[in-house]
């Protein structure tokens, strides 16, 4: 409590406490609640801070069965109308109790936790609004000196990575070097902040060029790649391909699938290694899935996520398989529940290491925008509600994952290209847009790439290529602003609501509740010796566990009537199968019926045309015995003639007559 008497006064010293516990964005927050404060003082220090900084709580109550956004709602809302520096010296006291030296190591940062604060109480806090709960947006900016201080404008950011100076626009950075030929369909990845980019689909054609974009002076390279052989003389040509997914592994690139001219039967892994520059084939075991292109690959800890695509005759596909990096086995997996349609052009991304993500994509007629998660420890695929500004139907986009955020940029629905760059918070499902693109932007293209970097600590999305109508070859650039929600932070490993659903047992939901507001009511009782009149009393606590209660049992009788629904729908759909089977079975019976009646045709066409070859035949014999006719009757008359000339002639020269003749 000493330290609570020092010269600072209370909105500087709680400023540089919020600092150095995490709470303005300066620190890991996760790892400072996880490491040095149990759940329940996490709560009471967060609503400490959003009364200090925001005021009392005007946000719409949550759920009751999300838990811990009902919980943080709660610790804030018991605070009533205290004052703001009560609540910053509230702040300091508890942080002082926790962990009593942090001023001293806050004094040793190197940020001066004095320049920060004074930064910060001389600007105006802004906020957002973020799935109802309300956070401080603070950004970090340079000052000529070097030195950084913390600030709420949006717009103004760290300079460093090329000519990108604000958040959430995408811009062109000024490049050099060997431009890569326009593409799209390419693979790419980051490896040491260097963007490769290798194949795609120009024109029509298929490319196997591997080339390099260094991040850091934005200058373009050609790498002159070879395949590996036991003859170090020899350099073969890779095949080209398109439609195949490049993943960066232990500092080589893994390229996956993709579509080629000569298309082997099922898929090959190649392996580029970056040292040498070579191409090899990497040696798989078990039954490897079949070629196609257009799948989705993502990389789930050590092991090699594909799904979907679409195969060398045009069939689109929606299997799921699995290669397993350090075994390097195939595994083909029957997952239960209902999968997503059969696809390509996708995009997946993984969550906590634990739940696929699968959004969009298209068939041969539609594009769609649904969004499926598949439980990778039950192997259980569900398709849970999207909340917030659900994106257009779209395929050919491409996404990244950034902390919780999943980004999706570009992609098509067989008209337009997608001007909008949207983000997803994998834990509650609620999609927002972050920017848009006017005109025909290569960033709203079909069949770009999208990967992440970064720069002092600042994320950076990268976007390469893509057709809208051309082909491009433009790099882009964009850097997220990082709203984080606290459920990430005081969960380990955060599930999804959308996906969890409604908690199995209330048993499991009253202790959990109780761990929470047992720590609050605690840290209440001693707010209570501070004469805080506004901290509600044990009653009142009940009394809120039963309006919970209530809540909780109207939600489920809500979710038992969707289920009610769900299961009419499901009948429905089963009697226009059935339907659809039974017609099904009429047209395979007429075109059987069909196709008799042409074998039977085809059989009479066959014996026609055995006549005609008769007739032929018969018409040949013919005009060769007129041949001989006419030929025997010139004959005949030649022979006619040359014996009527020879008597005339004979009596013309006095030929002698014989004694026949003269008697």
């Amino acid at each position: 409590m000493a330290r609570a008497s020092s010269g600072l006064q209370y909105p500087e010293r709680f400023y540089a406490a919020a600092s150095y516990a995490g709470f303005d964005g300066s620190n890991s927050p996760t790892k400072t609640i996880t490491s040095k404060f149990a759940n329940s003082t996490a709560l009471l220090l967060y609503s400490l801070y959003q009364q200090a900084s925001i005021g009392p709580c005007n946000v719409p109550e949550p759920s009751s069965w999300k838990l811990v956004e009902h919980s943080k709602w709660a610790s804030w809302n018991q605070l009533g109308n205290m004052s703001s520096t009560e609540a910053m010296r509230l702040f300091v006291k508890i942080l002082e109790e926790e962990d009593p030296g942090w001023y001293s190591r806050a004094s040793n940062s190197v940020v001066d936790p004095v320049v920060d604060v004074q930064m910060n109480h001389n600007s105006k806090v802004e906020s957002v609004i973020e799935n109802g709960n309300t956070y401080p947006e603070i950004k970090t900016i340079s000052t000529e000196n070097g030195s950084q201080v913390r600030t709420q404008d949006k717009d103004v950011v760290v300079e460093g990575f090329g000519s990108v100076g604000v958040y959430d626009q995408w811009i062109a950075p000024p490049v050099s070097g060997q431009c890569p030929k326009a593409r799209y369909e390419h693979g790419a990845a980051i490896v040491q902040d260097k963007l490769y980019i290798y194949g795609g689909n120009h024109n029509g054609r298929y490319l196997n060029d591997i080339l390099v974009l260094d991040l850091r002076s934005w200058t373009w390279s050609k790498i002159d790649a070879k395949v590996e052989s036991t003859d170090s003389s020899s350099s073969v040509t890779l095949y080209p391909c398109a439609g195949h997914s490049l993943i960066p592994w232990e500092n080589k690139l893994l390229s996956i699938a993709g579509h080629t001219k000569d298309p082997n039967e099922s898929i090959q892994v190649k392996v580029f290694d970056l040292q040498k520059a070579t191409w090899s084939t990497l040696k798989t075991y078990g039954k490897p899935p079949v070629s196609r292109g257009g799948q989705s690959v993502t990389l789930v800890g050590t092991s090699l996520v594909i799904f979907g695509g679409e195969d060398a005759k045009r069939t689109l596909l929606n299997d799921l398989h699995i290669l397993d990096l350090e075994t390097l086995t195939w595994d083909e997996i029957d997952a239960v529940g209902v999968p997503p349609s059969p696809r390509s052009d996708h995009a997946a991304a993984v969550h906590v290491e634990r739940y696929l993500l699968i959004f969009g994509g298209g068939s041969h007629a539609t594009c769609y925008n649904d969004l499926h998660v598949l439980d990778m420890q039950t192997m259980e695929w569900s398709r849970p509600t999207q909340l917030g500004e659900i994106p257009s139907p779209r395929a050919g986009h491409a996404g990244v994952t950034v902390g919780e955020n999943w980004f999706i940029v570009g992609g098509g629905d067989n008209k337009s290209g997608v001007s909008e760059t949207v983000v997803l918070n994998m834990s509650t499902l609620t999609w927002s847009v972050v920017t848009s693109v006017q005109g025909r932007v290569p960033v709203a293209s079909e069949g770009s790439s999208l990967v992440v970097s970064s720069y002092d600590g600042e994320d950076i999305l990268v976007s390469f290529g893509g057709y809208n109508g051309r082909y491009n070859n433009e790099v882009y650039v964009l850097k997220p602003s990082h709203k984080s929600t606290l459920q990430s932070k005081i969960t380990e490993n955060p599930i999804p609501d959308s996906v969890s659903g409604v908690l199995n047992t209330t048993n499991a939901t009253r202790d959990l509740e109780s761990e929470f507001e047992g720590g609050n009511q605690g840290k209440i009782k001693e707010l209570a010796v501070d004469n805080v009149d506004s901290i509600k009393s044990k009653g009142d606590l009940m009394t809120v566990l039963k309006v919970e209660k209530e809540e909780l049992e109207s939600s489920l009788h809500k979710e038992k009537l969707h289920t009610l629904q769900l299961k009419q729908e499901l009948a429905e759909a089963e009697t226009r199968n059935s339907d659809l089977c039974k017609e099904l079975q009429s047209v395979r019976g007429q075109l059987a019926s069909e196709q008799s009646r042409c074998f039977k045709l085809e059989v009479e066409v066959a014996e026609l045309s055995q006549k005609l070859q008769t007739i032929g035949t018969l018409q040949k014999e013919l005009e060769l015995l007129q041949r001989q006719k006419a030929v025997s009757e010139q004959a005949a008359l030649n022979a006619k003639q040359r014996q009527g000339s020879g008597g005339v002639w004979g009596w013309l020269a006095g030929t002698p007559t014989t004694q026949e003749d003269d008697a």
